[in-house]
Protein backbone atom coordinates (compact mmCIF):
# COMPACT_ATOMS: atom_id res chain seq x y z
CA UNK A 1 0.00 0.00 0.00
CA UNK A 2 1.28 3.31 -0.67
CA UNK A 3 0.63 6.90 0.43
CA UNK A 4 1.56 9.60 -0.96
CA UNK A 5 1.92 13.05 2.07
CA UNK A 6 1.47 16.89 1.88
CA UNK A 7 3.27 18.88 3.71
CA UNK A 8 -0.01 20.76 5.98
CA UNK A 9 -0.24 24.24 5.49
CA UNK A 10 0.24 25.69 9.20
CA UNK A 11 -1.60 28.19 10.86
CA UNK A 12 -0.28 31.50 10.89
CA UNK A 13 0.16 32.29 14.78
CA UNK A 14 -1.80 35.42 15.76
CA UNK A 15 0.02 37.77 17.74
CA UNK A 16 -0.48 37.26 21.01
CA UNK A 17 1.78 38.48 23.58
CA UNK A 18 1.36 34.68 25.32
CA UNK A 19 2.38 32.60 22.62
CA UNK A 20 6.41 33.11 23.09
CA UNK A 21 6.47 34.79 20.09
CA UNK A 22 10.44 36.12 20.79
CA UNK A 23 11.35 32.12 21.51
CA UNK A 24 9.41 30.98 18.28
CA UNK A 25 10.79 33.87 16.06
CA UNK A 26 14.27 32.91 17.25
CA UNK A 27 13.47 29.41 16.35
CA UNK A 28 12.10 30.04 13.11
CA UNK A 29 15.54 32.00 12.33
CA UNK A 30 17.27 28.87 12.49
CA UNK A 31 15.71 26.32 10.34
CA UNK A 32 17.58 23.83 8.20
CA UNK A 33 18.12 25.01 4.69
CA UNK A 34 16.88 21.97 2.59
CA UNK A 35 19.30 20.64 -0.02
CA UNK A 36 22.97 21.61 0.86
CA UNK A 37 24.56 17.98 2.18
CA UNK A 38 22.72 14.79 2.36
CA UNK A 39 25.57 12.02 2.10
CA UNK A 40 26.88 10.32 5.20
CA UNK A 41 30.28 11.11 6.60
CA UNK A 42 32.76 8.77 8.30
CA UNK A 43 34.97 9.77 10.76
CA UNK A 44 37.93 6.89 10.24
CA UNK A 45 36.23 3.54 11.06
CA UNK A 46 32.91 4.94 13.09
CA UNK A 47 30.38 6.44 10.93
CA UNK A 48 29.42 9.56 11.92
CA UNK A 49 25.94 10.18 12.03
CA UNK A 50 24.15 13.26 12.20
CA UNK A 51 20.24 13.86 11.19
CA UNK A 52 20.19 16.14 7.87
CA UNK A 53 16.66 15.60 6.46
CA UNK A 54 15.09 16.80 3.23
CA UNK A 55 13.73 14.69 0.79
CA UNK A 56 12.64 11.94 2.45
CA UNK A 57 10.31 8.41 1.94
CA UNK A 58 8.59 7.17 5.13
CA UNK A 59 8.00 2.69 5.68
CA UNK A 60 5.88 1.50 7.91
CA UNK A 61 5.12 -2.29 9.19
CA UNK A 62 1.01 -2.86 9.73
CA UNK A 63 1.42 -5.53 12.65
CA UNK A 64 -2.23 -5.31 14.39
CA UNK A 65 -5.46 -3.25 14.33
CA UNK A 66 -6.86 -1.44 11.26
CA UNK A 67 -5.40 -0.07 8.34
CA UNK A 68 -7.06 3.26 9.64
CA UNK A 69 -4.29 2.86 12.92
CA UNK A 70 -1.64 2.32 10.43
CA UNK A 71 -1.81 5.41 8.37
CA UNK A 72 -2.84 7.29 11.50
CA UNK A 73 0.90 6.02 12.58
CA UNK A 74 2.17 6.97 9.12
CA UNK A 75 0.60 10.55 9.30
CA UNK A 76 2.13 10.80 12.95
CA UNK A 77 5.65 10.05 11.43
CA UNK A 78 5.60 12.57 8.41
CA UNK A 79 4.55 15.07 11.15
CA UNK A 80 7.44 14.44 12.95
CA UNK A 81 9.60 14.43 9.69
CA UNK A 82 8.38 17.58 9.10
CA UNK A 83 8.99 18.92 12.43
CA UNK A 84 12.13 17.66 12.08
CA UNK A 85 12.84 19.99 8.90
CA UNK A 86 12.53 17.54 6.13
CA UNK A 87 10.18 17.46 3.23
CA UNK A 88 7.83 14.00 2.99
CA UNK A 89 7.65 12.88 -0.46
CA UNK A 90 6.09 9.45 0.01
CA UNK A 91 4.95 7.02 2.35
CA UNK A 92 4.43 2.97 1.82
CA UNK A 93 2.68 0.73 4.29
CA UNK A 94 3.36 -3.37 4.38
CA UNK A 95 1.04 -5.69 5.88
CA UNK A 96 3.18 -8.39 7.93
CA UNK A 97 2.93 -10.43 11.04
CA UNK A 98 5.76 -8.94 12.35
CA UNK A 99 8.60 -6.65 10.96
CA UNK A 100 11.44 -8.86 9.04
CA UNK A 101 14.80 -9.70 11.47
CA UNK A 102 16.75 -8.61 8.48
CA UNK A 103 15.64 -5.36 7.13
CA UNK A 104 12.35 -4.34 8.92
CA UNK A 105 9.93 -4.37 5.92
CA UNK A 106 11.03 -8.04 3.64
CA UNK A 107 13.51 -8.53 0.97
CA UNK A 108 10.37 -7.85 -1.70
CA UNK A 109 9.28 -4.36 -0.25
CA UNK A 110 13.13 -3.53 0.20
CA UNK A 111 13.40 -3.52 -3.80
CA UNK A 112 9.90 -1.48 -4.36
CA UNK A 113 11.54 0.83 -1.77
CA UNK A 114 14.76 0.71 -3.63
CA UNK A 115 12.62 2.21 -6.90
CA UNK A 116 10.44 4.51 -5.29
CA UNK A 117 13.74 6.26 -3.65
CA UNK A 118 15.52 6.36 -6.97
CA UNK A 119 11.66 7.64 -8.31
CA UNK A 120 11.24 10.61 -5.94
CA UNK A 121 15.24 11.45 -5.73
CA UNK A 122 14.66 11.10 -1.81
CA UNK A 123 17.89 10.90 -0.04
CA UNK A 124 16.93 9.60 4.14
CA UNK A 125 14.02 6.72 4.20
CA UNK A 126 12.61 6.92 7.91
CA UNK A 127 11.15 3.64 9.26
CA UNK A 128 8.04 4.05 11.71
CA UNK A 129 9.49 1.66 14.33
CA UNK A 130 13.15 1.29 15.96
CA UNK A 131 15.55 -0.65 14.10
CA UNK A 132 18.26 -3.12 15.60
CA UNK A 133 21.99 -2.08 14.30
CA UNK A 134 21.65 -4.92 11.63
CA UNK A 135 18.17 -3.92 10.24
CA UNK A 136 19.93 -0.36 9.84
CA UNK A 137 22.99 -1.42 8.21
CA UNK A 138 21.15 -3.92 5.62
CA UNK A 139 18.73 -1.46 4.44
CA UNK A 140 21.32 1.33 3.73
CA UNK A 141 23.17 -1.10 2.10
CA UNK A 142 20.22 -1.80 -0.41
CA UNK A 143 18.85 1.50 -0.67
CA UNK A 144 22.00 3.52 -1.01
CA UNK A 145 20.75 6.17 0.93
CA UNK A 146 20.36 7.00 4.71
CA UNK A 147 18.05 5.21 7.22
CA UNK A 148 17.05 6.80 10.12
CA UNK A 149 14.03 5.34 12.62
CA UNK A 150 11.17 6.98 14.57
CA UNK A 151 13.31 6.96 17.70
CA UNK A 152 16.59 8.42 16.26
CA UNK A 153 13.81 11.18 14.86
CA UNK A 154 12.21 12.17 17.72
CA UNK A 155 15.68 12.00 19.60
CA UNK A 156 16.28 14.78 17.02
CA UNK A 157 13.52 16.69 17.24
CA UNK A 158 14.16 17.05 21.03
CA UNK A 159 17.88 17.67 20.50
CA UNK A 160 16.62 20.91 18.34
CA UNK A 161 14.05 21.86 21.02
CA UNK A 162 15.96 21.37 24.10
CA UNK A 163 16.52 25.36 25.77
CA UNK A 164 17.59 24.39 29.38
CA UNK A 165 20.33 23.09 30.83
CA UNK A 166 18.46 19.89 32.39
CA UNK A 167 16.49 19.54 28.96
CA UNK A 168 19.79 19.41 27.36
CA UNK A 169 21.51 17.05 29.52
CA UNK A 170 18.61 14.46 29.69
CA UNK A 171 18.26 14.82 25.63
CA UNK A 172 22.07 14.00 25.36
CA UNK A 173 21.81 11.20 27.73
CA UNK A 174 18.93 9.62 25.64
CA UNK A 175 20.94 10.32 22.34
CA UNK A 176 23.87 8.24 23.52
CA UNK A 177 22.40 5.50 25.07
CA UNK A 178 20.43 5.09 21.64
CA UNK A 179 23.75 5.20 20.15
CA UNK A 180 25.88 3.20 22.01
CA UNK A 181 24.67 -0.22 20.82
CA UNK A 182 24.64 0.89 17.24
CA UNK A 183 28.28 2.15 16.72
CA UNK A 184 29.97 0.31 13.86
CA UNK A 185 33.03 -0.27 12.83
CA UNK A 186 34.16 -0.18 9.07
CA UNK A 187 36.88 -2.64 8.33
CA UNK A 188 38.58 -3.69 11.53
CA UNK A 189 41.52 -5.13 9.71
CA UNK A 190 42.91 -2.02 9.53
CA UNK A 191 43.30 -1.56 13.26
CA UNK A 192 43.42 -5.71 14.39
CA UNK A 193 45.94 -6.22 11.55
CA UNK A 194 46.43 -9.70 10.36
CA UNK A 195 44.63 -11.02 13.22
CA UNK A 196 46.72 -9.49 15.88
CA UNK A 197 46.18 -9.66 19.64
CA UNK A 198 44.44 -6.35 19.48
CA UNK A 199 45.06 -5.07 23.33
CA UNK A 200 48.72 -5.12 24.56
CA UNK A 201 50.15 -6.25 21.44
CA UNK A 202 50.82 -9.93 21.97
CA UNK A 203 51.80 -12.61 20.03
CA UNK A 204 49.48 -13.76 16.98
CA UNK A 205 49.95 -11.42 13.68
CA UNK A 206 53.68 -11.56 13.69
CA UNK A 207 56.13 -8.55 13.91
CA UNK A 208 54.91 -5.75 12.56
CA UNK A 209 51.31 -6.68 12.53
CA UNK A 210 50.39 -6.32 15.84
CA UNK A 211 47.21 -4.61 16.56
CA UNK A 212 47.59 -0.82 18.13
CA UNK A 213 45.54 -2.17 21.00
CA UNK A 214 41.98 -0.66 21.26
CA UNK A 215 40.21 -0.18 17.94
CA UNK A 216 39.01 3.05 17.47
CA UNK A 217 34.78 1.75 18.24
CA UNK A 218 36.18 0.41 21.44
CA UNK A 219 37.24 4.15 21.97
CA UNK A 220 34.20 5.74 21.20
CA UNK A 221 32.24 3.25 23.49
CA UNK A 222 34.81 3.92 26.10
CA UNK A 223 34.24 7.78 25.63
CA UNK A 224 30.30 7.27 25.19
CA UNK A 225 30.31 5.36 28.43
CA UNK A 226 31.98 7.59 30.36
CA UNK A 227 29.94 10.58 29.08
CA UNK A 228 26.97 8.75 30.00
CA UNK A 229 27.94 8.12 33.41
CA UNK A 230 28.96 11.96 33.74
CA UNK A 231 25.51 13.16 32.63
CA UNK A 232 24.02 10.34 35.20
CA UNK A 233 25.70 12.50 38.26
CA UNK A 234 24.49 15.76 36.42
CA UNK A 235 20.80 14.71 35.59
CA UNK A 236 20.94 13.45 39.90
CA UNK A 237 21.97 16.50 41.00
CA UNK A 238 19.86 18.29 39.02
CA UNK A 239 17.29 15.92 39.68
CA UNK A 240 17.99 16.66 43.58
CA UNK A 241 17.25 20.70 43.06
CA UNK A 242 14.00 19.58 41.51
CA UNK A 243 12.92 17.67 44.80
CA UNK A 244 14.40 20.29 46.98
CA UNK A 245 11.89 22.83 45.31
CA UNK A 246 8.75 20.13 44.98
CA UNK A 247 9.63 19.82 48.63
CA UNK A 248 9.32 23.67 49.13
CA UNK A 249 5.74 23.70 47.18
CA UNK A 250 4.30 20.71 49.18
CA UNK A 251 5.50 22.19 52.36
CA UNK A 252 3.47 25.54 52.04
CA UNK A 253 0.48 23.24 51.40
CA UNK A 254 -0.34 24.69 47.79
CA UNK A 255 -1.70 22.25 45.77
CA UNK A 256 0.08 21.09 42.26
CA UNK A 257 -1.75 20.31 39.27
CA UNK A 258 0.03 19.05 36.43
CA UNK A 259 -0.68 19.88 32.12
CA UNK A 260 0.01 16.21 31.01
CA UNK A 261 -1.30 15.09 27.22
CA UNK A 262 -0.45 14.46 23.55
CA UNK A 263 2.36 16.77 21.74
CA UNK A 264 0.73 18.89 20.18
CA UNK A 265 -2.71 18.85 21.88
CA UNK A 266 -2.39 22.15 23.20
CA UNK A 267 -0.88 22.13 26.63
CA UNK A 268 0.92 25.27 26.39
CA UNK A 269 -1.88 27.08 24.68
CA UNK A 270 -3.83 25.96 27.73
CA UNK A 271 -1.02 26.98 30.30
CA UNK A 272 -1.24 30.73 28.80
CA UNK A 273 -4.69 30.99 28.65
CA UNK A 274 -5.01 29.70 32.45
CA UNK A 275 -2.03 31.53 33.71
CA UNK A 276 -0.72 34.54 31.18
CA UNK A 277 2.39 31.86 30.96
CA UNK A 278 3.91 33.65 28.11
CA UNK A 279 5.27 30.09 27.20
CA UNK A 280 6.19 29.08 23.22
CA UNK A 281 3.29 27.96 21.11
CA UNK A 282 4.01 26.30 17.72
CA UNK A 283 1.62 24.13 15.42
CA UNK A 284 4.69 21.43 15.34
CA UNK A 285 5.61 18.48 17.70
CA UNK A 286 7.18 18.73 20.83
CA UNK A 287 7.51 22.21 20.45
CA UNK A 288 7.94 22.97 24.44
CA UNK A 289 9.94 20.63 26.37
CA UNK A 290 11.32 22.38 29.26
CA UNK A 291 8.73 22.20 32.39
CA UNK A 292 7.10 25.80 33.33
CA UNK A 293 5.32 26.18 36.56
CA UNK A 294 2.90 29.00 37.35
CA UNK A 295 1.02 30.25 40.48
CA UNK A 296 -2.60 30.88 39.71
CA UNK A 297 -6.11 31.11 41.98
CA UNK A 298 -9.18 29.29 42.06
CA UNK A 299 -12.07 31.06 42.31
CA UNK A 300 -12.36 30.73 46.05
CA UNK A 301 -8.88 32.19 46.20
CA UNK A 302 -6.94 29.23 46.69
CA UNK A 303 -3.57 29.57 45.17
CA UNK A 304 -2.18 26.36 43.16
CA UNK A 305 0.62 25.89 40.78
CA UNK A 306 0.26 24.97 36.76
CA UNK A 307 2.74 22.80 35.19
CA UNK A 308 3.51 22.09 31.79
CA UNK A 309 5.35 19.11 31.01
CA UNK A 310 6.89 17.37 27.86
CA UNK A 311 4.29 15.71 25.29
CA UNK A 312 3.79 12.08 24.68
CA UNK A 313 3.53 10.35 21.47
CA UNK A 314 3.04 6.90 20.47
CA UNK A 315 5.90 4.35 21.28
CA UNK A 316 7.87 7.44 22.91
CA UNK A 317 11.30 6.41 23.01
CA UNK A 318 12.03 4.35 25.98
CA UNK A 319 16.01 6.18 26.10
CA UNK A 320 13.12 9.59 26.55
CA UNK A 321 11.28 8.17 29.36
CA UNK A 322 14.32 7.38 31.06
CA UNK A 323 16.23 10.05 30.68
CA UNK A 324 13.30 12.83 31.31
CA UNK A 325 12.38 10.61 34.54
CA UNK A 326 12.94 13.46 36.76
CA UNK A 327 10.95 15.62 34.74
CA UNK A 328 8.11 13.34 34.58
CA UNK A 329 8.15 12.86 38.03
CA UNK A 330 6.61 16.70 38.40
CA UNK A 331 3.42 14.46 37.03
CA UNK A 332 3.42 12.30 39.64
CA UNK A 333 3.75 14.29 42.59
CA UNK A 334 0.94 16.38 41.11
CA UNK A 335 -2.47 16.41 43.27
CA UNK A 336 -4.21 16.70 39.66
CA UNK A 337 -3.56 15.55 36.39
CA UNK A 338 -5.50 17.88 33.57
CA UNK A 339 -5.10 15.77 30.61
CA UNK A 340 -5.31 17.11 27.63
CA UNK A 341 -6.44 15.94 24.02
CA UNK A 342 -7.12 17.30 20.82
CA UNK A 343 -10.50 17.00 19.97
CA UNK A 344 -9.91 17.32 16.42
CA UNK A 345 -7.34 14.83 15.89
CA UNK A 346 -8.46 11.62 14.02
CA UNK A 347 -8.01 9.12 16.60
CA UNK A 348 -8.01 10.89 20.12
CA UNK A 349 -8.56 7.21 21.82
CA UNK A 350 -5.74 6.38 20.78
CA UNK A 351 -3.69 9.90 22.00
CA UNK A 352 -5.43 9.23 25.16
CA UNK A 353 -4.39 5.31 25.69
CA UNK A 354 -0.82 6.64 24.66
CA UNK A 355 -0.66 9.20 27.46
CA UNK A 356 -1.77 7.03 29.80
CA UNK A 357 0.66 4.25 29.27
CA UNK A 358 3.67 6.60 29.81
CA UNK A 359 1.99 8.05 33.20
CA UNK A 360 1.82 4.16 34.45
CA UNK A 361 5.59 4.01 33.96
CA UNK A 362 6.28 6.88 35.75
CA UNK A 363 3.65 6.38 38.68
CA UNK A 364 1.09 8.72 37.65
CA UNK A 365 -1.68 6.32 36.82
CA UNK A 366 -2.97 7.04 40.54
CA UNK A 367 -3.16 10.79 40.21
CA UNK A 368 -6.65 12.23 40.40
CA UNK A 369 -7.11 12.92 36.38
CA UNK A 370 -9.37 15.87 34.92
CA UNK A 371 -9.95 14.97 31.30
CA UNK A 372 -9.46 18.34 28.85
CA UNK A 373 -10.72 18.09 25.20
CA UNK A 374 -9.26 21.12 23.78
CA UNK A 375 -9.43 22.35 20.14
CA UNK A 376 -13.28 22.29 19.73
CA UNK A 377 -13.30 25.39 17.59
CA UNK A 378 -11.41 22.88 15.24
CA UNK A 379 -13.44 19.59 15.46
CA UNK A 380 -16.94 18.41 13.36
CA UNK A 381 -20.09 18.55 15.46
CA UNK A 382 -20.30 14.22 14.79
CA UNK A 383 -16.97 13.98 16.60
CA UNK A 384 -17.47 16.01 19.47
CA UNK A 385 -20.89 14.05 20.33
CA UNK A 386 -18.62 11.00 20.20
CA UNK A 387 -16.05 12.05 22.45
CA UNK A 388 -18.88 13.24 24.87
CA UNK A 389 -20.61 9.92 24.72
CA UNK A 390 -17.12 8.57 25.56
CA UNK A 391 -16.03 10.57 28.32
CA UNK A 392 -19.32 12.24 29.30
CA UNK A 393 -17.48 14.07 32.39
CA UNK A 394 -14.64 15.46 30.29
CA UNK A 395 -14.49 19.26 29.82
CA UNK A 396 -14.60 20.53 26.29
CA UNK A 397 -12.76 23.99 25.49
CA UNK A 398 -10.75 25.82 22.99
CA UNK A 399 -7.48 27.54 24.46
CA UNK A 400 -7.48 29.21 21.08
CA UNK A 401 -10.98 31.00 21.50
CA UNK A 402 -11.53 30.76 25.13
CA UNK A 403 -14.65 28.60 24.67
CA UNK A 404 -14.79 26.51 27.99
CA UNK A 405 -12.27 28.38 30.05
CA UNK A 406 -14.62 29.01 32.92
CA UNK A 407 -15.79 25.88 32.85
CA UNK A 408 -12.20 24.29 33.10
CA UNK A 409 -11.44 26.82 35.91
CA UNK A 410 -14.22 25.85 37.63
CA UNK A 411 -13.81 21.57 37.16
CA UNK A 412 -9.80 22.35 38.49
CA UNK A 413 -11.20 23.76 41.67
CA UNK A 414 -13.52 21.62 42.24
CA UNK A 415 -11.18 18.48 41.87
CA UNK A 416 -8.33 20.58 44.12
CA UNK A 417 -7.46 18.67 47.47
CA UNK A 418 -9.40 20.76 50.62
CA UNK A 419 -7.89 21.15 53.96
CA UNK A 420 -8.79 18.60 56.43
CA UNK A 421 -9.45 20.75 59.47
CA UNK A 422 -12.68 22.97 60.07
CA UNK A 423 -11.75 25.98 63.02
CA UNK A 424 -13.41 28.82 63.67
CA UNK A 425 -11.18 31.72 64.53
CA UNK A 426 -11.06 35.83 65.72
CA UNK A 427 -7.75 37.07 64.51
CA UNK A 428 -7.07 40.42 65.50
CA UNK A 429 -6.74 43.39 62.28
CA UNK A 430 -2.74 43.79 63.04
CA UNK A 431 -2.56 39.46 61.82
CA UNK A 432 -3.16 39.97 58.18
CA UNK A 433 -0.13 37.87 57.62
CA UNK A 434 -2.81 34.78 59.03
CA UNK A 435 -5.28 36.04 56.95
CA UNK A 436 -2.95 35.79 53.61
CA UNK A 437 -2.28 32.99 54.89
CA UNK A 438 -5.07 31.47 54.71
CA UNK A 439 -6.18 32.49 51.45
CA UNK A 440 -3.53 31.26 49.96
CA UNK A 441 -3.25 27.52 51.25
CA UNK A 442 -6.78 27.28 53.00
CA UNK A 443 -10.65 27.46 51.79
CA UNK A 444 -12.20 30.51 54.06
CA UNK A 445 -16.19 29.06 54.29
CA UNK A 446 -17.74 32.84 56.27
CA UNK A 447 -16.33 36.12 57.38
CA UNK A 448 -17.62 38.66 59.85
CA UNK A 449 -15.90 41.68 60.62
CA UNK A 450 -16.17 42.91 64.81
CA UNK A 451 -14.97 44.92 66.90
CA UNK A 452 -11.99 42.74 68.07
CA UNK A 453 -11.16 42.02 64.79
CA UNK A 454 -12.14 39.29 61.90
CA UNK A 455 -13.71 36.42 62.56
CA UNK A 456 -13.20 33.51 59.84
CA UNK A 457 -15.08 30.19 59.51
CA UNK A 458 -12.11 28.50 57.79
CA UNK A 459 -10.71 24.93 56.20
CA UNK A 460 -7.31 24.57 56.42
CA UNK A 461 -4.21 21.66 57.06
CA UNK A 462 -2.92 21.10 60.01
CA UNK A 463 0.37 22.79 60.25
CA UNK A 464 -2.07 26.17 59.86
CA UNK A 465 -4.34 24.55 61.87
CA UNK A 466 -1.47 24.55 64.52
CA UNK A 467 -0.71 28.24 63.89
CA UNK A 468 -4.33 29.49 64.02
CA UNK A 469 -4.96 27.49 67.51
CA UNK A 470 -4.21 30.50 69.74
CA UNK A 471 -6.74 32.48 68.06
CA UNK A 472 -9.47 29.50 68.02
CA UNK A 473 -13.01 30.34 69.40
CA UNK A 474 -12.47 33.27 70.19
CA UNK A 475 -9.56 33.21 71.87
CA UNK A 476 -6.14 34.30 71.53
CA UNK A 477 -3.07 34.97 73.43
CA UNK A 478 -2.18 37.86 75.13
Amino acid sequence: MRNTYQAPVLDEIEADPTTGELELEERHSLRRVAGLSTELTDITEVEYRQLRLERVVLVGVWTEGTIADAENSLTELAALAETAGSQVLEGLIQRRGRPDAATFIGRGKVDELRDVVVATGADTVICDGELSPSQLRNLEQQTKVKVVDRTALILDIFAQHAKSKEGKAQVELAQLQYLLPRLRGWGETLSRQAGGSGRGGGAGGGVGTRGPGETKLETDRRRINIRIARLRREIKAMRTVRQTKRSRRQASGVPAVAIAGYTNAGKSSLLNRLTQAGVLVENALFATLDPTTRRTAAEDGRVFTLSDTVGFVRHLPHQIVEAFRSTLEEVAEADLVVHVVDGAHPDPEGQVSAVREVLGEVGADRIPELLVINKVDAADEESLLRLKRTWPDAVFVSARSGAGIPELHAAIAQRLPRPAVNLRVLLPYDRGDLVARIHRSGQVLNTRYTDEGTELQVRVDERLAADLEPFRDGEWAG
